[in-house]
């Protein structure tokens, strides 16, 4: 069967899931949820998204989001790929994590914003695993219904869609727990969510990029930090060449396991496109950032170093 066409645009509302390979649990800690988001949270930062709705079950998840750039798929790809590696990593395990590539709908947020945000915040509800949404702790529904700000979701950019907040959210969303909600029904060819009008624009973007031969989403996307600039800074920070750091043969030294955590925080390059400039094995390249994430919970040193050098690309 062939692969539905992913529809890569600026500026566009997607609902994405992903669920456990062969349906299994994805999350088995509080640890693995709370990391998970932290993930999503970086990705906000490397690839400048905005985040409206989110819900963690125990074998996929549901994100409701809006890019900026035409990059969704280095989104899921950073998001996923990232958990995989700490997954395995923790649990000694090699192997996916994910059923395959994460499923995403291109959303009319006119017509179907607050529908989705409710079938997504019901979704813990649905499963029977509480009776009322407030009670999960993994979602974003909280940040919807009290005045407590939750840090993840674009508050200001979800005005666009709707102001509906507090207990006139909260009287929505309970209005439907006795109720089927599936916004689904209506979903077109697989990967569009709207009214007919909607539909025929994204369907006129789709016929212009495929008809475009010379067209790359990958070419229009713009890169946080280039990777020169972050090699440089690190090699100001521990006063050693990049040959120095990139030719160690030992185990990773400090300095190249912070360029790794650098460059997969700050720029869009993958762990192999890394391996490849400081030559060695992406599966390296996925250990180094993992013991840095580690190390920055207990080594004051490698704090202060993180610390410094991002210091150096705020804006």
């Amino acid at each position: 069967m062939a692969r539905p066409y992913r529809l890569q645009l600026e500026n566009c509302l997607y609902h994405v899931t992903s669920r456990g390979d062969d349906r299994k649990k994805i999350y088995i800690s509080e640890y693995d949820y709370a990391k998970f988001l932290e993930y999503v949270k970086i990705a906000k930062e490397k690839y400048r998204f905005y985040l409206y709705a989110y819900v963690l079950m125990t074998n996929h998840y549901h994100l409701l989001i809006e890019t900026t750039q035409p990059n969704l798929s280095q989104i899921m790809q950073y998001i996923n790929t990232s958990y995989t590696t700490y997954y395995n990593i923790k649990r000694r395990r090699t192997g996916h994590v994910f059923h395959g590539r994460y499923k995403s709908i291109v959303v009319d947020g006119d017509s179907y914003f607050l529908e989705l945000t409710r079938y997504i915040h019901l979704n813990p509800v649905k499963a029977k695993i509480v009776d009322n949404p407030e009670q999960y702790k993994w979602s974003s529904y909280t940040g919807y219904i009290r005045r407590k700000r939750d840090e993840l979701i674009d508050e200001e950019e979800m005005l666009n869609y709707t102001n509906l907040k507090g207990k006139r959210y909260r009287n929505f969303v309970m209005d439907g727990i006795d109720r089927e909600i599936n916004p689904f029904k209506n979903i077109y060819a697989g990967f569009m969510l709207g009214k007919a009008k909607f539909i025929k624009e994204k369907l006129r973007d789709l016929k212009e990029r495929v008809e475009n031969k010379e067209f790359s989403y990958k070419n229009s996307v713009v890169k946080c930090i280039d990777k020169e600039g972050i090699i440089r800074a690190v090699v100001a920070r521990y006063g050693k060449s990049f040959k120095d750091i990139c030719v160690s043969k030992r185990r990773p030294m400090r300095e190249k396991q912070v360029l790794i955590y650098l460059m997969r925080r700050l720029t869009a390059l993958t762990n192999r496109e890394i391996g490849d400039i400081l030559k060695m094995k992406y599966s390296a390249v996925s250990k180094a950032e993992h013991t840095i994430e580690k190390l920055l919970k207990v080594n004051n040193n490698v704090k202060k170093d993180i610390k410094w050098l991002l210091s150096k690309f705020e804006a």
